[in-house]
């Protein structure tokens, strides 16, 4: 009965937590389907070379998204004809910094290890991003060019003509097609997520001090499936180096951390398959790892002030509340709608 209640416990601070920047990153997303023309993402992003890579890795760096936020965003240019590996990177480099973040780390570790967080986590978004491109190449691009240019230069011309913004119809394509794609993959990351944020021992600090070179690893297993935007997970490391975790396993944490969780993992999978997962997964992982190790050998910990923490969260508020009751009725409709509407149609033929 304990684990049940600290389960749905854990449910509400996980949906309240998301939830809110899910919609907005949402809402983002249509506005950004409206107003960029899907030729121009086709045109830097679709092509399956390093360039589009660089470019959807400086892209993702100064958004204030986390990594559930950017899964709409990641949806809507891979709709609009990005290449996975263009996706992947973006996936990545997004919800590791955002402006908001940037901010914080300087506030609480200086402008080095800023700095250094920032251009780790464009390498290995990067890295994954070419590795994508490379070993796990889209098979369909060349029919979808055929199919596009088909019509000429008057189907394409068309298209460009039409393409004005419209407020409901970029609502219409964030709740009706996005939503619809990720509904089931975010039920599922929630559900687990609490189920694993549960599961977590309180003394996890302990922990990770009395296995040492492990918790680089321990690190992992726990920020890998947990959900942690990039600013949240600061206080965490910061508190996890005061209570005598080396800087490097706590930088495994602040990279690891907001770049997965287990709705993210849910969503790669399925927009861009089971070989693209493994590469985002063991990219993350090794490169989290190997710029951990990196950073307690080049950096003297002393340089490293954990202490002057800037930045909390604030308490829920009624906006966050709203926001995840809001979620709850679109996922449960978009992942039961299917079954209802077989029922509803099996009962009309047997009328």
């Amino acid at each position: 009965m304990e684990y049940l209640t600290l389960f749905i416990d854990s449910l509400i601070e996980l949906s309240n937590a998301m939830s809110i920047y899910i919609l907005f990153g949402l809402i983002f997303a249509g506005i950004l389907h409206e107003l960029v023309p899907e030729t121009l993402v086709t045109k830097h992003l679709g092509k399956e070379n390093i360039g589009s890579v660089i470019k959807s890795t400086l892209f993702g760096i100064p958004l204030p998204v986390c990594s559930c936020g950017v899964i709409p965003l990641a949806t809507s240019i891979k709709k609009s004809g990005a290449s996975k590996g263009a996706t992947l990177s973006f996936l990545i480099s997004t919800p590791i910094t955002g402006v908001d973040s940037i901010l914080a780390t300087y506030g609480m570790f200086g402008w080095i290890f800023t700095l250094y967080r920032v251009l780790t986590s464009m390498i290995i978004a990067m890295v994954a991003g070419v590795l994508t491109n490379y070993l796990d190449k889209e098979l369909i691009p060349e029919m979808e060019e055929e199919k596009s240019s088909c019509c000429g230069n008057s189907c394409s011309s068309k298209k460009e003509e039409k393409k004005k913004f419209s407020f409901p119809n970029a609502m219409k394509y964030a709740f009706g097609t996005l939503l619809g794609d990720i509904a089931k993959p975010l039920l599922f990351g929630l559900l687990l997520g609490a189920l694993i944020t549960a599961a977590i021992p309180q003394n996890l600090s302990n922990i990770l001090i009395e296995y040492a070179w492990l918790s680089y690893f321990i690190a992992i297993a726990i920020a890998v499936p947990m959900y942690v935007c990039a600013t949240a997970s600061l206080p965490i490391a910061a508190a996890l180096m005061l209570a005598g975790v080396s800087p490097g396993a706590a930088f495994v944490f602040l990279s690891a951390g907001p770049a997965t969780n287990t709705v993210t993992i849910g969503v790669v999978k399925k927009m861009l398959g089971t070989r693209s997962l493994y590469i985002y997964l063991g990219t993350i992982i090794a490169g989290s790892v190997l710029f951990g190790l990196g950073l307690d050998y080049v950096f003297d910990a002393n340089a490293l002030d954990a202490k002057s923490i800037i930045h909390v969260h604030e308490d829920v508020g009624l906006l966050e509340i709203f926001s995840s009751v809001v979620l709850w009725l679109f996922m449960l409709y978009f992942t039961f709608k299917p079954y209802l509407t077989r029922k509803l149609h099996s009962h009309k033929t047997d009328m």
